[in-house]
């Protein structure tokens, strides 16, 4: 598998050090979709568990804080939070507005309550805006917010499509524009919104996270990460994605933000007739395999991150690269022979 420039890179050590009240250790599990984050983070936290180390999961994935949305989102089941604890899931209805600045204050309640049981934070999904403003550190007040024109974006969205607003963003704030990925309607909006109501300015800052953190990002060899892909998109129609699809749209506007997620248009274009099952299922794949192919383009360009090829068992070098971050819990050392013992059994 080629390498990104930024494989090599890890967190500044100096980021390691004692965490401040309220910030647990930090370990951020970011990836393109279907690359193993979701049954990575499950046999870490299990794996630190053996080791004394208590962690619990915060999911960072904008489509899984929609209750409902379960099976076309990959979200965890009743099985896998009993197994460890899990925040950022289940937050809100399908129809009610969800943003960033909302995932960022949800993320730190649930680090201080992490914090208070003493116990390590695992950041995981592949929503990378997400993961940046949490472990980045981004002041949810800082970026400007109408809910009135929110919805009068969301409107023109979708009676003009995603070019038109696309092309007015890079008109009226091509700074903005040149940061934003184009090719997401949700991240056009509201890079629209904010720079309506506040000009073409540079975002704010970043303050940092207070407290040991690492990012390690996910990638898998291509030729799998396809075959994985397919292989998702048809166990999730076998798994009963056309019923929930169906009973969400008996509920709910199916133009809503939160059915872009791959896989609802698909399931209702089979039960309209519009397309039979197996091309659901082979449009499903295309579209993650391209949505997984921004995804890597946007993590390549975050820097300080540790990349891990999650094509063969990735928990040994992910033991080993969360060893800093561990040791503030107590656990360096156990994490070191833990590691050298999951290298073992993959051998």
């Amino acid at each position: 598998m080629s390498a990104p420039e930024r494989r090599g890179e890890v967190a500044d050590p100096a980021s390691e050090s004692v965490p401040a009240s309220g910030a647990p250790p930090l370990v951020v599990i970011g990836g393109p979709t279907a690359t193993g984050k979701t049954g990575l983070s499950l046999r870490l936290a299990e794996a630190l568990a053996e080791l004394g180390i208590e962690a619990e999961i915060i999911s960072a994935d904008s489509r899984q804080v929609y209750r409902g949305l379960d099976i076309g989102t990959a979200k965890v089941g009743p099985a896998e939070r009993a197994r460890v604890p899990h925040h950022g899931l289940d937050l809100v209805d399908p129809d009610e507005p969800f943003s960033v600045a909302d995932f960022v204050r949800h993320a730190r309640s649930a680090l201080a309550e992490i914090a208070r049981r003493g116990r390590v934070a695992l950041l995981v999904g592949g929503t990378g805006l997400y993961l940046r403003a949490v472990a980045r550190g981004l002041d949810p007040d800082a970026l400007p917010h109408d809910p009135t024109l929110r919805r009068e974006l969301e409107r023109r969205l979708e009676a003009e499509g995603p070019a038109a607003l696309a092309a007015e963003l890079r008109r009226i704030a091509p700074g903005r524009a040149a940061s934003v990925d184009l090719a997401n309607p949700r991240r056009v909006v509201r890079a629209l919104e904010v720079a309506l109501l506040a000009g073409d300015r540079p975002p704010p800052p970043f303050r940092g996270y207070p407290g040991p953190a690492c990012w390690l990002v996910l990638d898998v060899e291509p030729a799998t990460h396809r075959a994985w892909i397919a292989a998702r998109a048809r166990a999730q129609f076998e798994a009963g994605l056309l019923d929930e699809a169906a009973r969400l749209r008996e509920r709910y506007d199916p133009n809503l933000p939160a059915f872009s997620a791959i896989g609802y248009r698909e399931a209702w274009a089979v039960l309209d007739g519009a397309l039979d099952l197996e091309a659901a299922i082979a449009l499903d794949a295309r579209r993650n395999v391209a949505f997984a192919r921004r995804q890597r383009i946007w993590f390549r360009g975050e820097g300080g991150v540790r990349w891990i090829d999650a094509t063969s068992d990735p928990l040994p070098a992910v033991l080993e690269a969360v060893r800093p971050v561990v040791a503030a819990a107590g656990g360096g050392g156990r994490a070191r022979t833990a590691a050298r013992a999951a290298a073992g059994r993959g051998r």
